[in-house]
C-alpha cells in the first residue's frame, strides 16, 4: 500500500513539473517574463519634471515635484511667457542623472515623407524605459554621452509606445523633445510616430499606466487625462505627430495597414489629419463603414493593426497595402517578436521587443534591439552597438 502511494505522489509530481515546464516554455516563447528586485528609487519623485500647462493664452506655468512619501510632496512652480524660450531640466533618480534644453512654443506639424539617402534608425515600445533608451541611443551612435544629437542627417524613427507601464515617462518625452529641436540644427530628423498606448493616454486610457502619473497628476492637482491634454505643452506637442510616415520609400507605423485600405482613395496626408482630428477621441465600433472607422479602429487602425502576424495573410494582401502608398516596405512595432525580423519577402520588418525595465530586473534577461537602414540594407542593431544584417 505504501509502495502504491509512493508510485502515485511520484507519477503526480512528474506530471506537474512537466506541465510546469511546457507552461514556462509556452510563455518564453510568447514573450512573458519575469520582474524582480524592484529598486525603491522608483518612488523617488523629487525633481520629477516639468509638467507645464497653459495658465491662459500668454502664459505657461511650469512645475516640478518636490519632496518624498514619508514628508510629503510640494511643487516648485514659476509663470513664464508662453512666446519666450523656456530654461527646463529633467532629472532621472535611478543614477542621478539629468540634462538640460530649452522650450520653445512653436509647434508644428511634421511632414509625412522624407527622400533622401540620408541613414535610418528605428526603435519602438520603449514603454517609460528611459535608461534603456538613453544607453540604447548611445550605444548605437546617435546620441554621445552628454544626450547630445549625434546622428548628423540621419533619421531617427521612434515607433510609438513610448509610454505606460514603468515610471520614467516624462524623462522618456522630454528627451525626444530635446533631441527634436537638436537634430532640426544638424540637418537630421527625429520621427516621433504615436502607437496606441500614447492615443491611449491622450484618451484617457490609463489601464496600462504606472500609479505614479495618478499620483503625479494629484500634486499637479490635475485629473489625469490633463497630463497629456489639449493645455498640458507635452500634450499639444504630441497630437502634433503622424501615426505613418515614408521615409526614402519604407513606410512606418505602428501598428499597419490593414489590407482593406487599398480599396479607399486616399494619401499619407489625409490618412494622419483623420486619425489625429481623433487623437482626443476614444474608438467605438460604429455601424457605419467608411474610411475614418478604418483608420481609427482599435483593431483594423494604423495605430493597433496586428494582421501582419496575427492574420492569415497572402503576399498580394500585404502588396496592396504597400502598392496604396507606393512604398518598397512597412516597418512596425506593436507586436512582439523574438528578434527584429523580416517577413513577406522583406516587405515587413517588425521591431517590437521585449526591452530592459529601469527599476527591475528579469527572467529571462532582456536586451533591447532597434533596426538600422543604409541604402537597401537592413541590420539589426543590439544593445551595444552590434550589427547584424537582416
Amino acid at each position: 500500500m505504501k509502495t502504491r502511494i509512493l508510485r502515485y505522489v511520484k507519477h503526480i509530481s512528474i506530471t506537474f513539473a512537466i506541465i510546469i515546464a511546457v507552461a514556462i516554455s509556452f510563455g518564453l516563447y510568447h514573450g512573458a517574463s519575469f520582474r524582480y528586485a524592484e529598486n525603491p528609487e522608483m518612488m523617488n519623485w523629487d525633481k520629477d519634471g516639468p509638467y507645464i500647462f497653459n495658465k491662459n493664452d500668454s502664459i505657461f506655468t511650469v512645475n516640478y515635484i518636490r519632496g518624498n512619501q514619508d514628508d510629503g510632496f510640494y511643487l516648485d512652480q514659476k509663470e513664464y511667457a508662453s512666446n519666450s524660450k523656456i530654461p527646463a531640466y529633467c532629472y532621472f533618480p535611478l543614477d542621478s542623472t539629468g540634462f538640460e534644453f530649452s522650450i520653445d512654443n512653436t509647434i508644428t506639424i511634421p511632414k509625412n515623407t522624407y527622400n533622401d539617402k540620408a541613414k535610418i534608425l528605428a526603435i519602438s515600445d520603449i514603454e517609460s524605459g528611459f535608461k534603456t533608451f538613453r544607453d540604447f541611443l548611445i550605444a548605437n551612435k546617435a546620441i554621445d554621452k552628454k544626450l547630445h544629437w549625434s546622428f548628423g542627417n540621419g533619421h531617427l524613427v521612434l515607433l510609438g509606445d513610448f509610454v505606460d507601464r514603468d515610471f520614467s515617462t516624462t524623462q522618456v518625452l522630454w528627451l525626444i523633445y530635446k533631441l527634436e529641436q537638436e537634430a532640426k540644427k544638424k540637418g537630421g530628423t527625429v520621427h516621433f510616430i504615436l502607437g496606441n498606448h500614447e492615443l491611449k493616454n491622450m484618451q484617457g486610457n490609463f489601464e496600462s499606466t504606472s500609479k505614479k502619473y495618478y499620483h503625479v497628476a494629484s500634486i499637479l492637482k490635475k485629473q489625469q487625462t490633463e497630463l497629456y491634454g489639449t493645455n498640458s505643452f507635452l500634450g499639444k506637442w504630441m497630437s502634433s505627430k503622424n501615426t505613418i510616415e515614408k521615409i526614402n520609400g519604407i513606410l512606418f507605423s505602428h501598428g499597419g495597414i490593414h489590407p482593406d485600405l487599398a480599396d479607399y482613395k486616399i494619401n499619407l496626408d489625409e490618412a494622419n489629419q483623420i486619425i489625429r482630428r481623433n487623437y482626443y477621441k476614444p474608438y467605438y465600433p460604429n455601424p457605419q463603414k467608411n474610411i475614418e472607422q478604418l483608420l481609427i479602429s482599435s483593431n483594423k487602425g494604423i495605430a493597433w493593426y496586428r494582421g501582419y502576424f496575427k492574420d492569415d495573410l497572402t503576399q498580394k494582401d500585404i502588396e496592396r497595402g504597400l502598392d496604396k502608398f507606393d512604398a518598397k516596405a512597412i516597418v512596425v512595432g506593436h507586436t512582439l517578436q523574438p528578434e527584429i525580423n523580416s517577413q513577406f519577402n522583406k516587405k515587413i520588418i517588425g521591431i517590437d521587443v521585449k526591452h530592459p525595465k529601469d527599476y527591475s530586473k528579469s527572467f529571462p534577461n532582456q536586451k533591447s534591439e532597434g533596426l538600422l537602414i543604409e541604402g537597401n540594407d537592413y541590420y539589426r542593431v543590439l544593445h551595444n552597438g552590434e550589427m547584424n544584417k537582416i
